[in-house]
């Protein structure tokens, strides 16, 4: 395994370590600094709620924040984009009949 250091400065500072496991795929690591202490308590909460660590939690907002996903999408439309390349059936639409009365629950009828 490989270890790539990159520091980047500015104003608020952070770090960003590439590690590059035996296949060749890089990993990154990211360290935050100035990070306020509602935040990062928000994050150890919200990271209780989802039954993980911080590190996870913080992973995957980060991943939903820049990765496109289908989430926002609904579930008939995930099928349906799912299904589309093996093309559409017409179904023939069933003939309405009117619907029955309703029934007479003061029982003044047939009296």
């Amino acid at each position: 395994m490989q270890r790539v250091r990159l520091t980047l400065r500015s104003a608020k500072s952070y770090d960003c370590n590439a590690i590059i496991d035996y296949t060749g795929h890089a990993m990154a690591s990211l360290t935050i600094r100035n990070l306020d202490d509602s935040v990062k308590a928000g994050l150890r909460l919200r990271a209780a709620k989802h039954g993980q660590s911080m590190e996870e939690e913080a992973r995957q907002i980060l991943r939903e924040a820049v990765l496109p996903s289908a989430v926002n999408e609904g579930l008939g439309s995930r099928i349906h984009r799912r299904f589309a390349v093996l093309g559409g059936v017409d179904l023939p639409l069933p003939e309405r009949t009117p619907s029955r009365s309703p029934p007479d629950l003061a029982g003044t009828e047939g009296t």
